[in-house]
């Protein structure tokens, strides 16, 4: 590395594109997954709610071989009706009794066959098997079979499921207790998925408010003062307090409600508890860290203004989060599709009765947790893929003898280069961060299967290895950024952008890291900004949605996207950063000052960087 002229070639070839290919086929088992889930699955199942003839209630239907009364246009009947409501019982996660999908409920009793009649006239809404024609309903001997048991209990609509519920005390509680038990006994797969796609128009919603909160932020930076950032230091504050106090209240709320039966509901109690007590120890943590580093705002500030000045430069670089953030959504839309898909494929078989009843299909374990690799690996390399870009442009920008005449479009000129020459490169640095991050998913998994049966000791070795995978993820990431900005530079392969990386690091490692620490904590603190209060919004809109909901997970999904969705935006300055400190680092090792050698930095950075250093 000593050798290396450290300047941006002109002259590149491509870079570790066996990485590439290997990329390649697995986005083939992911499409190849993606059919089988089109194919075999029926999403709308889970949240619409089905008759017993394999009808979706709410929408039009193709036929199902051996099921008559398949195949149904529903459109306009969008509820679950049960025959027999009021003595429902459940048998292998199946209800007995027959289901129709039917456009309204009945809002009062109805005693006979006459009532029925009348009801389906007036409302246009049968409640009798779908064969039988409405003047038929008296005439039939054999309505008594095809239709409700009378006396039919005035209903109404359930807001998950779409189930008429009956409103009559003594069929209430039967009904209720089958369902209570029904939900209960589903997985917590097929639980989350019912709740995600329940809560989807919320989730939508604060996804939105995340990206809005991430965008004001990033102009904040741009124009940053010592007032902002006491400011956000004092909002950092205040959203981690109350959200940790509305944490604590919800869970005593919840564990103090005598009608909490549900399942669904008993894990919102658990989860509720554990987001609590991870706030408040995050709350704790940063809060000590503010009061440690307060002294060290002014060089934060004068860090914060050289970065702005680079982006001034290139104010492409602040619409730079704009595409990749589109990118991940697309991709994420596209994978919880996939994955509801996955969860509810079956096959359609038939009974003797004419009825249809869906039987799960094996292999789909495995099927998604390939699919969450995909999420974790290619969400890291669109990631990767802005890093590389952002450390291009400022390079190029960076070794520019003349700053009063920027290059022509750096940021166009570091994609195209990204995408002729180092995609394979951005493949391997996201595979590594992917390979650290999912032996924590799988010790988190087992640890919630062993965790009624271990003890003190194996609780603390569990979270043990999760400390020190996290910490292994956080230095590759760290050591993966200026890979990429390297291979930016000197347009080699990933393993030799690292060493040559770490050479030049570790000679001016007591330089920079100081600088480094402190911009990367304020941007931290705008992270848990954007998560704080997009979270606090989530708490609120979702608490009003209490019934059969596992919606502490679907929360745990925005705050997720949340901390993405400001990373992707802020690691703009995180990521100049850390590329202006590379370049200073090869322009003190390479450059003396001298006429023969002088620097590519500027004066004023210089002077500032040399301040701050000290």
């Amino acid at each position: 590395s000593e050798l290396r002229e450290w300047r941006p070639v002109v002259y590149r070839k491509c870079t570790d594109t066996l990485w590439l290919l290997l990329f390649f086929l697995f986005w083939a088992g992911l499409m190849f997954i993606t059919g089988y889930a089109v194919m075999a699955g029926a999403a709308e199942r889970l949240v619409l709610g089905y008759d017993s003839f394999g009808n979706i209630c709410g929408r039009r239907n193709t036929p199902v071989k051996g099921a008559p009364l398949s195949g149904q246009d529903m459109t306009n009947k969008k509820y679950v009706f049960f025959l027999n409501s009021c003595s429902l019982e459940m048998q292998s996660l199946k209800i007995s009794s027959v289901s129709l999908c039917v456009s309204s409920c009945p809002q009062e009793q109805l005693n006979s066959l006459e009532d029925l009649q009348s009801f389906a006239r007036n409302n246009g809404s049968c409640l009798c098997v779908y064969n039988l024609n409405i003047s038929s309903y008296t005439l039939n001997p054999k309505a008594a079979e095809l239709c409700p048991t009378l006396p039919v209990p005035p209903s109404k609509t359930f807001p998950l499921f779409n189930r008429c519920v009956p409103q009559n005390p003594e069929c209430y509680s039967k009904y209720a207790s089958v369902l209570i038990s029904m939900v209960n006994e589903m997985d917590v797969f097929h639980r989350t998925l019912s709740g995600i796609l329940a809560g989807r128009d919320t989730v939508i919603g604060l996804s939105v408010l995340a990206l809005a909160f991430s965008f004001i932020l990033v102009l904040a930076f741009r124009f940053i003062r010592m007032l902002l950032v006491h400011t956000l230091i004092a909002l950092v504050v205040f959203g981690l307090l109350f959200v940790s106090g509305v944490l604590w209240w919800l869970y005593y709320d919840y564990k103090n409600d005598p009608s909490t039966e549900l399942e669904t509901e008993k894990e919102n109690v658990k989860f509720l508890l554990g987001y609590a007590i991870f706030s408040t120890i995050v709350t704790v943590v940063l809060l000590s860290l503010i009061l440690v580093l307060r002294k060290r705002l002014q060089f934060t500030v004068q860090l914060f203004r050289i970065v702005g000045k680079i982006i001034g430069r290139i104010p492409f670089l602040l619409f730079q989060p704009l595409w990749t953030f589109l990118i991940l959504i697309v991709f994420w839309v596209f994978w919880v599709a996939v994955l509801l898909s996955l969860g509810t494929a079956g096959t359609a078989q038939t009974t003797s009765g004419g009825q249809v009843e869906y039987r799960a299909l094996s292999g789909i374990c495995y099927m998604a947790w390939y699919h969450f690799v995909g999420l974790i690996w290619t969400s890291e390399f669109i990631l990767a893929c802005q890093q590389m870009t952002i450390a291009g442009a400022v390079v190029t920008c960076y070794f520019n003898r003349n700053k009063h005449s920027p290059p022509p479009h750096p940021v166009l000129s570091s994609i195209s280069v990204l995408f002729c020459y180092h995609l394979g490169t951005a493949v391997k640095g996201s595979f590594l961060i992917t390979v650290l991050r999912i032996p924590r998913i799988v010790l988190l998994y087992l640890y919630n299967i062993l965790k009624q049966k271990e003890g003190a000791c194996a609780r603390c070795l569990f979270k043990c290895c999760f400390c020190w995978f996290w910490c292994q993820k956080s230095c590759l990431r760290y050591f993966n950024q200026h890979a990429y900005t390297t291979t930016a530079i000197n347009g080699t392969n990933f393993c030799t952008s690292a060493k040559d990386a770490v050479f030049i690091l570790e000679k001016n490692s007591a330089k920079l890291a100081s600088i480094s620490c402190f911009g990367d904590f304020i941007l931290f603190l705008g992270k848990v900004f954007v998560v704080c209060f997009t979270v606090f919004g989530g708490l609120m809109a979702f608490n009003y949605h209490r019934e059969l909901q596992a919606w502490v997970v679907p929360l745990l999904m925005v705050g997720f996207f949340a901390y993405l969705m400001s990373h992707s935006f802020l690691s703009v300055f995180e990521v100049t950063a850390d590329a202006m400190f590379l370049c200073f680092a090869i322009d003190m090792e390479t450059n003396d000052g001298s006429a023969e050698k002088p620097y590519f930095v500027e004066q004023e950075l210089l002077v500032n960087l040399s301040d701050n250093s000290k």
